[in-house]
């Protein structure tokens, strides 16, 4: 999976259409979701498009986040936030501030609400995972 800095340095210099394209094709990069995983209990809630997110550990402790999207830009913004903690220690994905790391990219003013109205719920339940799994390595 692309940097986070190099999808931003990429992104800066592409114009609307373009920076859809790139969304896209960030998509189409994440690994792929085994339909298994696609469950009630790996969705996230308040998407317009039916999102998962599973996560995995390594034996380092660091995540890896399976993802998949019915629409191909959502699937390309959970790819942009997924590159901003992927393969990341749990303790540095619990205390990384996605929200923050995804500003330059102004998503609310590039897509329609109802593309980034659950990025929030992504970025939460990201967040929630990261902390379990590094306070459980933490007492382990």
């Amino acid at each position: 999976m692309r940097s986070l800095e190099d999808i931003r340095d990429e992104y800066e210099f592409l114009d609307g259409d373009e920076r859809y394209r790139l969304l896209i094709e960030l998509g189409r990069e994440l690994d792929p979701m085994p339909d298994a995983l696609k469950t009630e209990a790996t969705k996230v809630r308040g998407c317009s498009a039916s999102v998962w997110v599973y996560p995995t550990q390594t034996a380092d402790h660091r995540l890896h986040f399976l993802a998949d999207s019915n629409a191909a830009i959502t699937k390309g913004i959970v790819a942009l936030v997924l590159s901003a903690v992927q393969d990341k220690p749990a303790a540095v994905v619990a205390a990384t501030d996605v929200a923050a790391a995804l500003a330059p990219f102004d998503l609310k003013n590039q897509l329609s609400s109802n593309r980034t109205q659950g990025v929030p719920n992504m970025i939460a339940l990201i967040r929630e995972t990261a902390t379990r799994l590094a306070e459980g390595a933490a007492g382990a």
